[in-house]
């Protein structure tokens, strides 16, 4: 830009004075070639005469010499705007114009993201940071071979967008899909990102909200939820932004593509309401040490094999999120996981009997919406369910005991209670869901202590 050569690190190459000389030249004649309103903009007319009588010496002896040849990323501004000269707004549709002119297809047509006629983009640029993809980047519109073209069209032809749209979609996507992004979560295999349109706190709240707590806050999580219970009680999401458009997308890698795994279009209060009732759905008694509010991760990895990340089912990040973003009953296949790996491992943990509650729990309110929950956050003694009053009993004294010292009746609960969705628990895994229960088949649950529960449909 400036035609003085950058500062290198020990042992690397220096740049050579002739290209250094070439960029420059290059530079300013891109600006001489912007249109006749452009370059009459005082702005523009700022930077050119500034380039034109640039003096080297002058500059080296500036006190920022030293920060500008460490970073020499460089823009301008005006003396008393807040705003870069390419941003002003006669700047910014020269550019525009001129990359549509420069569309490297030399094609025409109607872009399907503005819906007006301009130059098609035929290769899109690379979005990166999806966990998985290619590291280099990959693309979402891709037409690599004849059996993806459609009437002899060429790559992007074939889903016309325009040159500046293209580059729009993909630099906000590799903004948001940056490293330590505040609006970017991995659910799963799906890189999640979360905007809205306009700025509001639910951008990174949300975030805050389903991610892992950090190490150096780790009551941020737990902090996010209770704020947001609290502004659903004062109406705060009602009174503010709560009509704010609010756009979550799930990518995940494909191949050498990308594959958009969920796209969901709502509002911050319809958002925050649905949040609040999930975390509503899976409230239960726990142990003090155990958080408040569970992570989807930590949901997520309790039906994994061997708790681990990569074990998680397929599609089953995805769908859990988006179930709970519609406020809709949760994946039927993630109830059958959790208690498969209960059967498996012996073991019923404060993340699966939270799971088994809210499928429950959601399952029976979208067959009977006026029924608001099958099962309770702790046992409920008035409860006349004959199963789960057997299940209560303190065995010492045949009196309804606490549920944080009682777990296995979770599990037999949502085990009967789930009698549409899962087979004899047995069997849980090896029918599909939603069969019917034949009468008289026997339903038998080992638990840890080696004890047989039986029970006849």
């Amino acid at each position: 830009m400036l035609g003085i050569p950058r500062k290198v690190k020990p042992g690397q190459k220096k740049p050579a004075p002739d290209r250094i000389r070439a960029q420059h030249q290059a530079f300013m004649q891109r600006i001489a070639e912007l249109p006749p309103e452009a370059l009459a903009d005082e702005g523009v007319q700022a930077v050119r005469s500034f380039l034109e009588n640039l003096d080297c010496k002058a500059l080296i002896r500036l006190p920022l010499w030293k920060e500008l040849r460490a970073n020499p990323n460089l823009s301008f501004r005006l003396q008393g705007n807040s705003e870069l000269v390419c941003q002003r707004p006669v700047v910014k549709a020269a550019i525009e114009q001129m990359a549509e002119a420069a569309a490297d297809s030399g094609e025409k047509g109607i872009c399907l993201i503005t819906g007006d006629e301009r130059g098609i983009s035929r290769l899109h640029p690379a979005i990166k940071g999806v966990w998985g993809a290619q590291t280099s980047g990959a693309n979402i519109v891709s037409f690599n071979l004849d059996a993806f073209r459609s009437w002899c069209k060429e790559q992007g032809a074939n889903a016309p967008v325009g040159e500046r749209p293209a580059f729009a979609y993909t630099t906000a996507l590799n903004h948001l899909l940056r490293k330590g992004s505040p609006q970017r979560l991995q659910v799963g295999d799906s890189s999640t990102v979360f905007w809205a349109e306009k700025p509001t706190e639910m951008e990174t709240a949300v975030v805050d909200i389903f991610g892992e707590p950090v190490k150096d806050d780790p009551d941020r999580q737990t902090e996010k939820v209770r704020a947001l219970f609290h502004s659903i009680h004062v109406g705060r999401y009602v009174e503010d932004d709560a009509a704010t458009r609010f756009y979550v997308l799930g990518l995940a890698p494909n191949a050498a593509r990308i594959a958009v795994r969920f796209w969901k279009v709502t509002t911050v209060g319809e958002l925050a309401e649905h949040i609040v009732r999930h975390f509503e759905d899976i409230r239960i008694e726990h142990g003090e040490k155990q958080p408040e509010y569970l992570p989807l991760f930590r949901l997520l990895v309790s039906t994994a094999t061997q708790g681990k990340a990569d074990n998680i089912p397929p599609n089953l990040a995805g769908d859990m999120l988006r179930a709970i973003l519609d406020g809709v009953p949760y994946p039927r296949t993630l109830l059958a996981a959790a208690v498969q790996r209960i059967r498996a491992e012996h073991e019923i943990t404060y993340p699966r009997a939270a799971l088994i509650k809210g499928c429950i729990n959601r399952a029976t309110r979208n067959s009977n919406p006026e029924k608001k929950e099958e099962l309770t956050v702790s046992l409920d003694p008035d409860n006349t369910n004959p199963a789960l009053r057997r299940a209560g009993e303190n065995p010492a004294r045949g009196q309804p005991g606490h549920q944080r010292h009682h777990p296995r009746p979770l599990l037999r609960v949502g085990v009967e209670h789930a009698g549409g969705c899962l087979p004899d628990p047995d069997q849980a895994l090896q029918a599909p869901l939603g069969q019917a229960r034949q009468p008289g088949t026997g339903g038998q649950l080992r638990t840890p202590a080696g004890r047989d529960h039986r029970r006849h449909w």
